[in-house]
């Protein structure tokens, strides 16, 4: 495989990183992950503004776009990914041994795999932990997973493929790589960004999609029984597109997929077809 490190092409094994890197150190760092179509990282300009709002928000720098995107499309090309996904990291870079960042320029990596296809419907799990959604790193997306990593492992040994996240309010939040959409009486909801959930890229096109088909649909406070009780519901990301809900905590929704998902999904295959970059 091939790999990007600060812009240079590289065989994976031969990538360096240094031992003193503050992503590898603390979790110092931002990403985005771009599914890729044909060849070509989709919704492009959306995932590069993302990541910028990230790093903006973590004190970070980032290179240049044109830089980052012509890693990218070097990566994808020399690692023939048709289908597939890329991703882009930016880190502290090097620095002491604590939370105190130095004064490198940011590590960036960009690297590139294909997709291993996701099973028809996905079973979700509300797992115990919660969301801070007044955490300095709200909304942003960080590489500190190691919440995510807890939270999925639980959800698997529970038979489920995700967990969903309440906030400390309670309050239907995300799930660990997906934004989380429910139907009730017809009405499409998703959590608004004062849940804490990190506002991906595939939901904010569904949003907009929703409105240009006259898709009931509103950015409200829920709850997790919400979801438990909801008549359809999917999650929603780059790799997973949308991914209709089978079980909650077990319990079977009545439709999966149901007609609003149905509906979305075609819009949203028409899209991609339609526009690598929207």
């Amino acid at each position: 495989m091939k790999v990007a490190v600060d812009g240079e092409l590289l065989d994976d094994d031969a990538a360096r990183i240094s031992p003193f890197d503050h992503g590898l150190l603390v979790g110092d760092g931002v990403f985005e992950t771009l599914r890729v179509y044909g060849g070509v990282p989709f919704a492009w300009t959306r995932h590069a503004a993302r990541l910028a709002r990230s790093a903006g928000g973590l004190g970070l720098g980032v290179p240049a776009e044109v830089e980052l995107r012509k890693a990218a499309d070097e990566v994808i090309a020399a690692n023939e990914v048709h289908e597939g996904r890329v991703r882009i990291t930016v880190t502290g870079g090097p620095s002491p041994l604590g939370s105190e960042r130095g004064d490198a320029p940011p590590t960036w990596v960009v690297a590139a795999s294909p997709m291993t296809p996701w099973p028809p419907t996905v079973d979700v799990v509300v797992v115990p932990w919660v969301r801070n959604e007044r955490s300095a790193v709200a909304g942003l997306k960080t590489t500190s997973y190691a919440e995510n990593v807890r939270a999925l492992a639980a959800a698997h040994e529970q038979g489920a493929g995700e967990a969903i996240f309440a906030n400390t309010r309670g309050e239907l939040c995300e799930a660990t790589g997906s934004n989380v959409f429910l139907v009730d009486g017809g009405v499409l909801r998703t959590p608004p960004a004062s849940s804490g959930c990190l506002l991906g890229v595939t939901r904010a096109l569904l949003l907009e999609l929703t409105t240009r088909m006259d898709i009931d649909c509103e950015e409200v406070t829920l709850t997790p029984d919400a979801l438990r009780n909801a008549d359809e519901a999917f999650l929603s990301s780059s790799t997973r597109e949308l991914h209709p809900i089978g079980r909650v905590d077990g319990a079977l929704l009545a439709a999966a997929p149901g007609p609003v998902t149905t509906r979305l999904a075609a819009a949203f295959t028409e899209l991609v077809r339609a526009d690598p970059d929207p």
